[in-house]
């Protein structure tokens, strides 16, 4: 074994470690529950946009996006569009790939920064419920001819929006890639969290991955990405295509 393969198996050793460490998980989960209350995840930018992300998840989806190297990642949600630039600006150091971005109200300002950004020769958007057929039409056509696809699902965060997202656009994602859906932490946190938004526990995405993997065995929960990261907004919603 190699130095360099030797490396790699004692970080996949330490990261099966973590995952089985209580009192670690427990301090993150506290973590957790205090940095959502104190709106931790808007504190961040990307090239001058705020993505409104956690930072460990940002370090995964450069992983993931660097090792797939994806055609097209598809984004449901845009907000000022930070994960939007983010997701181009590695697509471009690839050298390949762009993004759309979809989202039921773009605002003006938004739209405006976004679209005067360098990044934007790579973004394409859509404005428009995610779940509209029409909408998902177009996504469809947009999505022909792409060798490589990578999902994301990060706007209503409603078991029944979030559900008929992994209905209409599960299936674009390429095997070997992954369909990622934020926000599944707001079944583990306390009931009240988000009181003035329609999701809750029982009513989240990850009730909604749960729900979708009853009947669709093409996926996997990549459960390493979870213990390799403790902290996120996605537990369990680290999604692989496998078949």
């Amino acid at each position: 074994m190699n130095e360099i393969e030797k490396f790699k198996l004692e970080c996949q050793e330490n990261i099966d470690l973590q995952g089985k460490n209580a009192s670690l998980k427990k301090a993150t989960s506290e973590f957790l529950k205090e940095s959502i209350d104190s709106r931790y995840s808007y504190n961040f930018t990307w090239m001058g946009r705020p993505i409104i992300q956690y930072p460990q998840d940002m370090v995964i989806m450069q992983e993931l996006i660097w090792q797939v190297k994806p055609d097209l990642i598809i984004e449901t949600g845009i907000a000022h569009g930070g994960s939007l630039i983010f997701y181009a600006s590695i697509l471009e150091l690839i050298g390949k790939g762009d993004i759309l971005g979809i989202d039921i109200d773009i605002r003006d300002h938004n739209r405006k920064e976004i679209e005067s950004h360098p990044m934007a020769k790579r973004i394409t958007m859509i404005q428009g419920s995610a779940i509209d057929p029409s909408v998902v039409e177009k996504v469809k056509e947009h999505a022909k001819g792409k060798k490589t696809v990578m999902v994301c699902f990060d706007s209503n965060h409603t078991h029944d929006h979030v559900l008929e997202e992994l209905k209409a656009y599960s299936d674009l994602t390429t095997v070997g890639s992954y369909c990622v859906v934020f926000d599944t932490v707001v079944e583990d946190l306390p009931k009240g969290v988000y009181n003035d938004r329609p999701w809750e526990v029982g009513s989240n995405p990850k009730t909604a991955v749960f729900e979708f993997l009853k009947t669709n065995d093409n996926f996997v929960i990549d459960k390493s990405i979870d213990n390799k990261i403790l902290i996120s907004v996605a537990p369990d919603g680290y999604l692989k295509r496998v078949k």
